[in-house]
């Protein structure tokens, strides 16, 4: 009797992996911070040099916690509207770790759904 012993189901080589690099740290903060105008928003450095900004009205806050938002494990930035009587609002948080530019493009989608009343 003889044994057919077939190759591995999985083989491959680093070609057809097609190894990327990405984007990787926390990047710079101010590719966020830059998209707000001190007309629409109010910017607040607090005593632990966490950064708030809030929009006139109040619905919106962005919060960069650079060492960390106290009470959670590792929250670097918490994005929040609030909702109305009729639709809830949502919020949306990212790690310390994560680029910035995933932040601001995130940041963005959000400021262009604005529209002033």
């Amino acid at each position: 009797m003889t044994v057919d012993i077939a190759p591995p189901a999985f083989s491959t080589t680093v070609e057809a992996l097609r190894l990327r690099s990405w984007q990787l740290g926390p990047g710079q903060p101010a590719a966020v911070l830059d998209q707000f105008s001190d007309t629409d928003f109010k910017l607040v450095v607090d005593d632990r040099a966490d950064v708030h900004i809030n929009s006139r009205d109040g619905r919106f806050h962005l919060g960069w916690f650079p060492g960390g938002r106290p009470g959670t494990d590792g929250e670097g930035w918490k994005l929040a509207v609030t909702g109305t009587a009729e639709v809830p609002g949502y919020q949306v948080s990212f790690d310390t770790e994560t680029p910035a530019q995933i932040v601001a493009a995130a940041v963005a989608a959000v400021l262009t759904t604005s529209q002033p009343r």
